[in-house]
């Protein structure tokens, strides 16, 4: 595990997006394309209108990145809490891509099924072989969860690198994630956060003892990848180390 510090949310950005084009980069020149999981939030938004922008949009070969998502609200894909439409407005139509590029969720069908099509549409993807995504794109909530495994749901428990639905009690609503299984297989993961609201869950996270039902992004742990933060000082605060 890397830790990147930035003084600032514009720099932790740019470290990202160059870390995202030098994935790119070498996935291409290794195997001639360049799978991501897109993470939802606020955050990896302004990450995505980075990339699309002037600064980075010719710096990697769009024709060759296929796009998924590590996680999804259980929403219409037109709804404005959607992933998908999110990552649709701020990168994907900006850099005019293919839809055979692009693999959402699909929402119109029940959770469970939800997640088995994901489940199947990602194997179908990786033809046979291990599924590895190239590059996992993650934020981490205030809670300590990151993708859709949140504190005290039974999906964090799922040993299956596979896709799953979770029902958040709190807020009686479903969401669909990549298990952490999955997501370690991948060859790198990416944490991008910032801010000092952050600052309690990273240390969580990174310094504090295992405990998974309290602090799910600790599941995070690849063992044959590539595991790096990208964050600010404010978010790294309470870092005994950085």
């Amino acid at each position: 595990m890397k830790i990147n510090v930035f003084n600032t949310e514009d720099e932790v950005l740019n470290g990202l997006a160059n870390y995202f084009v030098e994935t790119a980069a070498s996935s291409i020149a290794a195997h001639g394309q360049f799978s991501v999981a897109l993470s939802g939030g606020n955050s990896p938004k302004k990450l995505y209108e980075l990339l699309a922008s002037p600064l980075y949009r010719d710096k990697v070969e769009w024709n060759k990145v296929h796009f998924f998502f590590g996680d999804e609200r259980y929403v219409p894909n037109t709804d404005p809490q959607s992933n998908y439409l999110m990552a649709k407005k701020a990168l994907l139509e900006p850099l005019e891509l293919s839809y055979k590029q692009i693999f959402p969720v699909d929402t119109s069908l029940s959770p469970e099924e939800a997640a088995k099509k994901y489940t199947t549409d990602i194997n179908y993807y990786f033809a046979g072989v291990d599924v590895r995504f190239d590059l996992v794109l993650l934020g981490l909530g205030d809670n300590s969860h990151t993708a859709s495994l949140f504190p005290h749901t039974p999906v964090l428990h799922d040993k299956t690198a596979s896709v799953k639905e979770v029902f958040l009690e709190d807020q009686q609503v479903f969401r669909i994630t990549m298990t952490a299984p999955l997501i370690n297989q991948a060859h790198h993961i990416a944490y991008l956060v910032y801010g000092e609201g952050k600052a309690i869950a990273v240390h969580h996270v990174i310094e504090d003892k295992k405990d998974i039902e309290n602090y799910p992004a600790q599941l995070i742990s690849p063992k044959d990848g590539d595991l790096q933060w990208f964050v600010d000082h404010s978010a790294a605060a309470l870092l005994k180390s950085k």
